[in-house]
């Protein structure tokens, strides 16, 4: 089951490394920090926005 991020909650959200902004992806139910190049996993509706259980993101497009 997917469930949507509420977006007032992603307006104050930014990537704990870096400071910088998420961007949401429904279909993986994440959140992405472009600049850190990592995505923090949403687990039962809740962000996981520990830098030790982000996923790397590959350099492949």
């Amino acid at each position: 089951m997917t469930s949507e991020l509420d977006p007032r909650l992603l307006s104050v959200l930014v990537c704990p490394l870096t400071k910088g902004p998420l961007t949401y992806d429904s279909a993986a139910q994440e959140l992405i920090s472009a600049k850190a190049r990592c995505a923090y996993p949403i687990k039962d509706g809740i962000p996981i926005m520990l830098p030790d259980e982000a996923r790397p993101l590959d350099d492949t497009p």
